[in-house]
This record gives C-alpha cells, structure tokens and sequence, in this order.
C-alpha cells in the first residue's frame, strides 16, 4: 500500500510551494518566444538604424532649406550685393546702420515704414478679438445652422487670397461697391471720389479692416474651441449665484479664455510685423508710401531695386524683423507665464 508524499505545513497555508529552480531553468520572460521576452539585440539595433533612415531625409531637406538658408541670409546682411556679380562686398554692420539712422535714403522710409507697421500691429489684433469673440459666443448659443454658419464665417480663410484682394480692389474704387451703397443709403458725404485706397487719409485704415476681415476666422474658431471645452457647472453656478448673461461673459467665460486671446494676439503681431501679401497686392504702399509696411520694405529692397546692391539691406531688414517677433513672443510668453 502507497500513501502520497505530505506537503509541509507552509504549503497548506499558502496553497502554493517556494521553490528554487532547478539550475538551467528558464522563466516564462526569459525563454525566446516568451510572453515578456526581451527582443534579441540585433532587432534592436536594425530597429534604431531603420528609424534613422526614415528620419534622414527631413532632417537633410532642413539642413539645406532651413540651417544653410538662415545662416546665408545672415551673412548677406553684413555684405553689399545686387545677386549677379560674382563676389559679395563686405560692409559689417553698415546695413544695419543705414537702414536704422544713416543713410538719407533708406533711413526715412525704414522710420515710415515701421511706423504704419506699428499702426497695423495695434489695430490688427485688437480688432480681431473684438469682433472674433463675440461672434464665437453667438454661434456657440445658435441651435440650429450651426455647421453653415461656421463655414460661412470660415470662408474668408478658405479663399483664394489673391482673388479675395482682387475683389477686394473692386469694390474699393470710386464707382464701388462701397462707395455705390453709401450713396444708397444717403451717407454721400462719406464717399470717397478717388477711391477708398486711393486716398491717403483712409487707404491704411482701409488695410486694416480688409486684414482684420481675413484674421477673424481662425480667430473666432479658436475661441469657439475655447467656449466648447468651458464645463457647463461653472456656467449654471454663476446663474445660480444671480450673474447675468453679460456678466457670466466677463466674468467666467472671458478670464477662462485669457490664453486663448494671448495666441489670438501673437498670431495677428507676427502677421501684421511679417507680412505684406496684401498690401502688395492691393497697394504695392501706395499712395506714396501711406501703406508701406516693413515686409513691404524688404519685398522691394530684394528684388525691385533693379541691379543696385540692396540684397543686404533686404537681408538685415529681415533680421531686424525677426528680433522683433522674438522680442514679441517673450513677452507674450512672459505676459502668459505671470496669468496662469
């Protein structure tokens, strides 16, 4: 008679024994094909090399587009050159001084220039918040046509720039629309004879609003997104507490909405500092130099200057641009910082 092998006391108490693997045992993680098997170090290393073969192109594409173009236009800013003669003329900060105090020529349209530019960037982003935001609030309330009327109001950005400032020009002349629909509803005296870009007093104000026009789209998505992700308890408990509607706008949802309006507002300072597509277009920063913008001013010193050797002072323009945007940008991520 057999009797089957007692367990210990320690066995019965945990239902389970400890023992120690026999020498040249494997775990389940250890064996090959496991479920937690670690992969071999060749697939690793032909994983890593793979990964930096996908890589390698953009990385190169940005080397070349990007480093190489950046660090040649701030050489050419300390240089004379006109694009087609063989070697540059070295000049040092001459560019620089030129284009801020000395020279008679570049010097006064730099000053004039800056300061419509310094006109553009206050207006600009001012006006977009005020009309962008409310026009976000009232579509986020609509409860029917939603999907249409935010197409509607996103179709300014959609839009084939060029034929939009076109168009834009059309209806700007003296025998405008504008012009055609004041006449219609007895404001003659506002008309403008020579145009609405024609006339120095109103052709930068003009500008503006068709930049501001432009801007408001991405702007009021934003702040639709911003509306959107607001938690509807914050808004009933402010209508519990007696707070209006007007007063939940300023109250609750604006200060939630604060850094949504520092990017609204960065994003409108670096186009209304960097650029100049419509005001090339519809002005080229006429009349005179009433809407000549900094961007503008580097367009034209780079390539409609004819042979004279201004691709420096283009090229020193740019970057005197690009530390302003910077400048910019540290203090809105500053004025940010000291928010939240």
């Amino acid at each position: 008679m057999t009797t089957a092998p007692r367990g210990t006391a320690h066995e019965k108490a945990g239902g389970g024994t400890d023992r120690t693997p026999p020498a040249g045992d494997t775990t389940a993680a250890e064996r090959p094909g496991g479920p937690g098997a670690r992969p071999p170090r060749r697939r690793i290393r032909t994983e890593t090399v793979s990964g930096y073969l996908f890589v390698a192109p953009a990385v190169v594409l940005f080397a070349v587009m990007g480093l190489y173009t950046v660090g040649y236009g701030f050489l050419l800013s300390f240089a004379s050159w006109n694009g087609f003669m063989p070697h540059w003329t070295w000049v040092g900060l001459d560019n620089y001084a030129d284009l801020l105090w000395r020279s008679p020529v570049y010097a006064p349209r730099v000053r004039d220039a800056g300061l419509n530019t310094l006109w553009v960037m206050t207006a600009v982003p001012v006006l977009t918040v005020v009309v962008s935001f409310p026009l976000a609030v009232l579509l986020n309330r609509a409860r029917r046509m939603r999907s249409v009327l935010r197409s509607v109001y996103f179709l300014p950005y959609v839009t084939s720039g060029i034929a939009v400032f076109f168009a834009w020009q059309y209806i700007l002349k003296p025998d405008g629309a504008v012009n055609l629909l004041l006449e219609q509803l007895g404001l003659g005296s506002l008309q403008q004879p020579q145009g609405w870009l024609g006339n120095p007093d109103t052709a930068l104000p003009t500008m503006i609003v068709v930049t501001v026009w432009g801007a408001v789209p991405v702007s009021m998505l934003l702040y639709l997104t911003g509306l959107q992700t607001i938690d509807a308890s914050l808004l009933e408990a402010a209508e519990l507490d007696g707070a209006g509607w007007w007063r939940t706008q300023l109250s609750v949802v604006w200060p939630l909405l604060r850094p949504i309006t520092a990017i609204v507002v960065l994003l409108n300072l670096r186009d209304s500092l960097q650029g100049f597509q419509t005001f090339l277009v519809m002005t080229n920063g006429g009349p005179g130099d009433h809407t000549n913008v900094l961007g503008l001013e580097a367009y034209s010193l780079a390539f409609l200057k004819e042979l004279r050797p201004t691709l420096g002072l283009a090229s020193a323009l740019g970057w005197l641009l690009f530390a302003a945007a910077l400048l910019l940008a540290l203090i809105n991520l500053r004025a940010l910082r000291s928010k939240t």
